[in-house]
């Protein structure tokens, strides 16, 4: 039986979830409406010496330019996948940092799902934003940015064996050939 304090529990993971995945959203879409609005697609603006540069591309296939215009259409279905995989688990997350980590990629995959649902050459074919340019590293964006720090917590928390989901909704998702193996 779930008490009130897990309920409560639960539901300011989700918060948490949430908070972060809106605001990489709206630090990606503001950042992305910022550049474009303020560079022309052949000016780039160096900062730092060189170290970071300021550059508009515009990214038809994967994270680092991977696959291409032909491969657009998989990419947005499986952003679309991702969305939907975290928020039908999102309810049963069993820690803050990992509500942390879903959240990131989240918040990374909407806002370069948003790209290709809305960006041209058109509806789920849209060509991604990338902006920011380090020596010796693909241009990338906010949203890839947090895509790669969720990740990063994503193994970090995995390789602690942190869990993700409560005992009893771990046992939900296994076989019945392994929970009557578990049963013995």
């Amino acid at each position: 039986m779930i008490t009130t304090d897990e309920r409560g529990a639960a539901r300011r993971r989700v918060i948490v979830l949430i908070g972060v995945a809106l605001t990489v959203l709206a630090a990606d879409i503001v950042s992305k409406v910022a550049i474009v609005a303020a560079l022309s697609p052949l000016s780039q603006v160096r900062l730092l010496g060189g170290f970071l540069t300021l550059a508009i591309y515009r990214n038809p296939g994967a994270a680092f330019g991977i696959g291409g215009p032909s491969t657009t259409v998989m990419f947005t279905a499986i952003a679309v996948a991702v969305v939907a995989f975290i928020v039908r688990y999102s309810r049963r997350i069993t820690s803050t940092p990992w509500a942390v980590a879903l959240g990131l990629l989240l918040g990374g995959a909407m806002g370069n799902l948003t790209d290709r649902l809305f960006r041209s050459p058109g509806f789920m074919q849209g060509w991604v934003v990338d902006w920011i340019k380090l020596p010796h590293w693909p241009t990338f964006n906010v949203a890839d940015s947090a895509i790669t720090c969720g990740a990063v917590l994503v193994v970090l928390l995995a390789t602690r064996g942190t869990a993700i989901l409560a005992r009893e909704d771990r046992n939900d998702q296994e076989s019945p050939e392994r929970s009557k193996q578990a049963a013995r």
